[in-house]
């Protein structure tokens, strides 16, 4: 009987622990690529789904769920802005997964926190090595607070100068400080980076960083997106998706020129993830 008795322990012993799941992402497509790849998972049940940082404060709230996957960049109320919410009103937080598709500074910020993260386009293996990394904490009885609290001041110390910061664009002889989000696009050729700006004042002029990547920086990833190794748009000012040959795509901006800039095969998923083409 003993024995029996200490199989039984043995065995229970390694069934994995059920986990709770919520998915936030304001793109469709991505929260139905996770909840899929989820269902193959054993042991975690989504209990809900949501498409915005309000949402995910009040899903959290009703549901307490065990993990929590969070996408960074969402309008409005970001994943970083669920945080501090969930922080100030005392709520008891998830384990959280956060979800990016190329925010560089996010990525070192988790990293330096030991705050797990995936990257856009999921992969299977990753997502499983999250989950497991959550059950062990969940187990181990690890409180994510301080580090999560760490995270968001860390990365509000930041927020100064990636949002409020003007960019320098040379034209006509001239200097100009140019509000972000008046940049419609940039593009790098021989060297040189052309930056077109909207509205009235709509210009064209060189910005004096060496790479696109530098300009990048200076830029909230929020709103600009790298269609093309050569080409650095602002989505909030693309005027048109256009079909193009081979199931490729143009992007028709709305500065003066309309200008069409090609999509790289490569982005060509982000493309469609944006705009639930």
């Amino acid at each position: 009987m003993a024995i029996a008795a200490a199989a039984t322990v043995t065995s229970s012993a390694r069934t994995p622990m059920p986990l709770s799941a919520i998915i936030v992402d304001d793109e469709q497509l991505a929260r139905e690529e996770l909840a899929y790849l989820l269902k193959s998972v054993d042991d975690i049940n989504v209990v809900a789904q949501g498409k915005n940082g309000l949402e995910a404060v009040n899903l959290i709230r009703e549901h307490n769920p065990d993990i929590v996957f969070l996408d960074v960049q969402m309008p409005g109320l970001d994943g970083f802005g669920v945080i501090k919410k969930l922080l100030d009103r005392k709520v008891a937080l998830p384990k959280i997964v956060f979800a990016t598709a190329f925010d560089q500074y996010a990525v070192k910020a988790f990293e330096v926190n030991a705050v797990d993260y995936i990257l856009k386009p999921f992969d299977k293996k990753r997502v499983v090595q999250s989950i497991e990394k959550a059950r062990m904490k969940i187990e181990a009885g690890a409180g994510p607070e301080q580090k999560l609290d760490a995270l968001v001041r860390m990365l509000e110390s930041q927020k100064p100068q990636t949002q409020t910061a003007k960019i320098l664009i040379k034209a006509a002889g001239r200097l100009f400080l140019t509000d972000p989000r008046d940049i419609c696009y940039a593009t790098i050729e021989d060297g040189v980076i052309t930056v077109a700006t909207t509205g009235h004042a709509g210009m064209e002029g060189h910005s004096n960083c060496r790479t696109l990547e530098e300009l990048f920086e200076n830029l909230d990833p929020a709103f600009f997106w790298r269609a093309h190794r050569s080409f650095l748009v602002n989505i909030n000012h693309i005027r048109e998706v256009v079909p193009w040959f081979k199931s490729s795509y143009q992007l028709r901006m709305d500065d003066k020129k309309q200008t069409e800039i090609p999509v790289s095969r490569a982005q060509t998923r982000r493309l469609r993830e944006l705009f639930n083409l």
